[in-house]
């Protein structure tokens, strides 16, 4: 198992970025320097992520999220800081 995050990660199974061995680890995101705990997905490179938009669900069941746009930040929780 690689000890470095990829650009980009979802925890949507459908998602082509899905990655379930990294997900398996406790991965914590900072964003704008401080720590989120409900991002569905990020990407470092382009500066955002996708959180869920409260309890509102899409017609298929999927959370409605919205993209903030910041510094990102991910990290392994279970190594320091």
């Amino acid at each position: 198992m690689a000890d470095s995050l990829p650009d980009r990660l979802s925890v949507n199974p459908k998602s082509q970025h899905y990655n379930e061995a990294l997900l398996q680890r406790d991965i914590g995101i900072r964003f704008d320097g401080k720590d989120r705990k409900d991002v569905e997905e990020y990407c470092v490179s382009e500066g955002w992520i996708r959180v869920a938009v409260g309890k509102t669900v899409d017609r298929h069941g999927n959370p409605m999220t919205i993209m903030l746009r910041g510094k990102v930040e991910p990290y392994f929780r279970d190594e320091p800081k």
